[in-house]
């Protein structure tokens, strides 16, 4: 504390101003938190209000400002992480079939979903559903469900949503009859607040549903291997809608065992070929694992002008074979979010002996997105480990920089240094594409201002491994 109090009384008021909105963003406060703290102190304020943070900040003296600081940096001032346990559910996740093609018209997409939200209200299930165990999330062209009291619920949801397409489609042209997928699916999801402090759930239950969901054929509604031996031992009925259509290759290389749900009026027995596996096994799933994982990755982005927000990139790997062959080659993505050509990005790649390594082909060089491969001077054996240091230039003019992990990750660091003055937001966030979530990443980033930059920097915990796809975004 007396180092904290000691670097409060040395610095500036303007940077005091730049260290409280830090910390403000940081900590998950807003503007009325700090009006509050500001009539706390007795500051009677000489601007309008509806002026910003900064604006406020500018209106109070020096004092006040430290105080504030003071208040932002206290140790009693940190909030305990809140456990929060994951929730078990029965989920329904159906959407309509080509909504997004281009060629179809805005109005008549808009209409089909119209229609698959009412039919779903028609329903007996979505009727008679207990609200205190049931949770919605709209998901543009469809929606997904998820009943805590029983798994038959989304089946029957299925089958009566289904019926009533049947009625619907019966009298309608080709062109307007309404074409759906459903998938069914029990699994766990965490109950957290996005990125704008509201209430959402997100997590491996949900994500799976959807996955099996985009398996199906128009009109088809597909279950997980749980759901369907579950409820098939409920009911010869049951059984005899419950078919077995064998194993298949989800995103990310995970497989499942896939059961189809099919009767009168209901469901669609004629399953896809796409991404089926021969040969069926009896485990649920297993995972297609990568050649190498990550002992660590090191993030490293530095602001060269901040005019345009020109950045050096620098990626550090340290990267260990994990299969049985020879690890020859490493592949890169990257993107930015202006026009580049790949010669006039400054690109470098080096081991952990400076010694160049060579880009032996460019797949991709598109206006805002590169794919490359690099050759190693040394293939790495099972278990044999090597430091990867890529460096690139690209303007970052949004400042935000997605990361996308290509493998498992046991350690990831990040740092940001940009030059003094600057207003920045400080967010570490982790994405959920499949659901369009963001939350904030734990524990939270960490900035600091020093006599001509500011650094911001972020680790993960001791116990945190990242796995395969999970995404991150850093925003500044």
């Amino acid at each position: 504390m007396i180092a904290s109090r000691n670097h409060i009384q040395r610095i500036t008021k303007l940077e005091g101003i730049a260290e409280v909105l830090g910390l403000i963003e940081e900590k998950g406060k807003n503007k009325d938190w700090l009006l509050d703290e500001l009539k706390r102190h007795h500051v009677k304020l000489a601007v309008s209000p509806t002026a910003n943070s900064a604006e406020i900040l500018k209106s109070c003296p020096k004092e006040i400002i430290m105080k504030v600081l003071g208040v932002l940096k206290s140790d009693d001032f940190a909030v305990k992480e809140i456990q929060t346990l994951t929730k078990t559910f029965h989920w329904f996740y159906t959407d309509v079939v080509e909504s997004s093609i281009p060629s179809i018209l805005t109005k008549a997409q808009a209409r089909k979903i119209n229609l698959l939200n009412n039919l779903i209200q028609r329903t007996e299930t979505f009727k008679q559903r207990n609200m205190e165990n049931t949770v919605i999330m709209p998901t543009g062209d469809g929606a997904a469900i998820g009943f805590a009291d029983s798994p038959e619920k989304p089946l029957r949801l299925a089958i009566e949503l289904h019926k009533e397409l049947f009625k619907y489609n019966k009298s309608r042209a080709e062109k307007e009859k309404l074409l759906i997928r459903v998938g069914i699916n029990t699994g766990p999801v965490y109950f957290v607040k996005d990125v704008e402090g509201n209430n959402t759930f997100w997590g491996s239950g949900i994500i799976l549903t959807r996955r099996i969901m985009e398996l199906c054929e128009p009109n088809q509604i597909l279950a997980s291997q749980q759901i369907g031996e579950d409820i098939s031992n409920l009911s010869p009925e049951y059984k005899a809608i419950m078919h077995q259509a064998g194993q298949y290759v989800i995103k990310h290389g995970k497989k499942l065992l896939i059961f189809n749900i099919y009767g009168k009026n209901f469901g669609n027995k004629t399953v896809s070929r796409k991404n089926k596996v021969k040969k069926i096994k009896t485990d649920e799933y297993d995972i297609i694992k990568p050649d190498f994982e990550f002992n660590s990755v090191e993030i490293r982005l530095k602001v060269t002008d901040p005019k345009t927000m020109m950045t050096h990139h620098t990626w550090l790997w340290d990267v260990k074979n994990i299969s049985k062959n020879p690890l020859r080659e490493i592949f890169y993505f990257i993107g930015g979010d202006t026009p580049k050509d790949f010669s006039e990005m400054n690109v470098t790649i080096r081991d952990g002996n400076n010694n160049e390594l060579e880009i032996i082909s460019l797949d991709v060089n598109k206006e805002h997105e590169k794919k490359f491969n690099v050759k190693l001077n040394k293939p790495l054996r099972k278990n044999q480990r090597a430091i990867i240091k890529l460096e690139y230039d690209w303007e970052e003019p949004y400042r935000v920089f997605e990361y996308v992990l290509s493998s498992k990750c046991k350690k990831f660091k990040y740092e940001l240094i940009i030059p003094k003055g600057i207003q920045i937001k400080n967010r570490v966030l982790e994405v959920a594409r499949e659901l369009g979530i963001k939350k904030r990443a734990e524990p939270p980033p960490k900035i600091k201002y020093h006599a001509n930059k500011t650094v911001i920097n972020w680790e993960t915990s001791s116990k945190q491994i990242l796995n395969p796809h999970d995404t991150l975004e850093f925003q500044w």
